[in-house]
């Protein structure tokens, strides 16, 4: 039986992108071409995320973008804002403290996004940080962070930003500048739809400015972001840049622009709007009070469903993949994914109906069906 994989990431890729990886590439060291498709893409992309500034395309999942940022701004004795209400928040600490700064965890309910007010009376009392981090979308929850309140607050403390916007940008608007987020991270498998292996970073002119004005050496070499910023300027990457890869995501964005960024955010929207108003009319419990993401909807089974039974059950039974989560939420939710080429109508109806036949199969008492009301949302 084939298999069809809903996870909040990687996403399907569509074919052209994958023919796009298949063509004979320019060398990515020697030929002024690629420089210019390189820029060019940094470009497009900068347009999806709301962005002027420089964006870079680094050879790596989208975790090398997370612990690059830290890498290159954290200094040995630096205190780091790590904004916490998710798993992938409070992972933020992790890399601050390899490189020898002090992270002070600023912990929000888990159940909803970040309180501002919150933040505002934190900041009020202790400012005294280099940079904050914060996620905008934490996948295994599915809360998306309001980063149009948190970064400009933020900024008005002289504090820079690093946002993870990983699972959310594409899908999700950004608005980079407008928000004033200094280092913005986004991955090629998530609402891009390629293939997995290529993250992307804008980087702000403050952000350069305290990288360069740091006393100690940045302690990496493969995740230097200052080593990108003359780049393109000087034709010269620090390593050897994946050019199939880099074809794909050239694709993967040229497809996004054709459909248009506002119409794919709609359609993210829209999709996920549906879902989550057929969970709650079936009867299943959303995981989050507020603060849905439109690119991931988590949910808790009923009483007597078993979530690792019901993962197992719809792979052997129906062929669909869907995930769990890890961490405090391990067996405890079922996340879905809705983002990219997996945010359209058809394969949302193969996934709902899976899910009504083996939650029946299981004994969940229903009294209508996922998919109609599902379609019933979307209008």
């Amino acid at each position: 039986m084939e298999t069809k994989a809903y996870f909040p990431g990687p996403t399907r890729v569509r074919e052209n992108v994958r023919q796009a990886r298949s063509l004979e590439t320019m060398n990515p060291d020697m030929d002024p071409q690629f420089y210019e498709m390189y820029s060019k893409l940094g470009k497009d992309i900068g347009r999806i995320i709301g962005t002027e500034n420089q964006v870079f395309i680094l050879s790596g999942e989208g975790i090398l973008g997370l612990e690059a940022a830290c890498a290159s701004l954290t200094e040995p004795g630096d205190r780091v804002l790590v904004l916490d209400n998710g798993i992938f928040g409070e992972g933020f600490a992790d890399f601050v403290t390899i490189y020898g700064g002090t992270p002070e965890v600023l912990k929000f309910d888990r159940l909803r996004e970040i309180d501002t007010s919150v933040l505002q009376e934190f900041l009020d009392k202790d400012h005294d940080f280099k940079y904050a981090t914060l996620v905008h979308c934490d996948t295994p929850s599915g809360v998306l962070n309001p980063v149009d309140e948190i970064c400009p607050l933020l900024k008005k403390y002289g504090i820079l930003s690093v946002v993870d916007a990983v699972a959310s940008s594409g899908g999700e608007p950004v608005d980079v500048d407008k928000n004033r987020i200094d280092i913005c991270l986004g991955a090629s498998q998530k609402s891009f739809s390629a293939p997995v292996g290529l993250t992307f970073a804008s980087v702000s002119e403050a952000a350069f400015r305290s990288m360069e004005a740091r006393k100690a050496p940045i302690a990496s070499y493969y995740m230097n972001l200052l080593s990108f910023k003359d780049s393109i300027a000087n034709q010269w990457f620090p390593y050897s840049m994946p050019s199939s890869d880099i074809l794909g995501l050239r694709q993967a964005v040229d497809n996004i622009l054709e459909e248009g960024i506002g119409e794919l955010q709609k359609r993210h929207r829209n999709i996920a709007g549906a879902v989550r108003n057929a969970f709650r009319d079936y009867g299943l419990k959303l995981h989050l009070n507020s603060g849905y993401s439109n690119t991931v909807t988590v949910v808790e089974m009923p009483e007597g469903i078993d979530t690792v039974e019901l993962l197992l059950r719809l792979k052997n039974e129906r062929g669909l993949l869907l995930s769990g989560s890890i961490g405090y939420l391990k067996n405890k939710v079922v996340r879905m994914g809705h983002m990219g080429e997996n945010a359209n109508t058809e394969e949302l109806i193969f996934v709902l109906e899976a899910m009504d036949s083996v939650l029946e199969g299981m004994g969940y008492i229903r009294t209508s069906n996922l998919k109609d009301l599902f379609l019933k949302y979307l209008g």
